[in-house]
């Protein structure tokens, strides 16, 4: 039996994943506005992700995972 669909979308909207990969994605929007900025033009989602993933994504990770650990 599957649980109501309410349910399951509250279970999502709590689920650690779900927060890791929404505070994941602000950082890759607030990157891509710095990103945009200094180019002076919408430098797009899909460049923004690739360079925050390689430039930013293991430091921050580290970091993220010192707070949750201190939270």
């Amino acid at each position: 039996m599957e649980p109501p669909k309410e349910d399951s979308a509250e279970l999502v909207k709590n689920s650690v994943l779900y927060k890791e990969f929404l505070a994941e994605r602000e950082e890759i929007l607030r990157h891509k506005w710095i990103e945009s900025e200094k180019a002076g033009y919408d430098i797009g989602f899909e460049r923004a992700l690739l360079d925050w993933i390689v430039k930013h994504r293991s430091a921050w990770r580290e970091r993220r995972q010192r707070q949750v650990k201190g939270a």
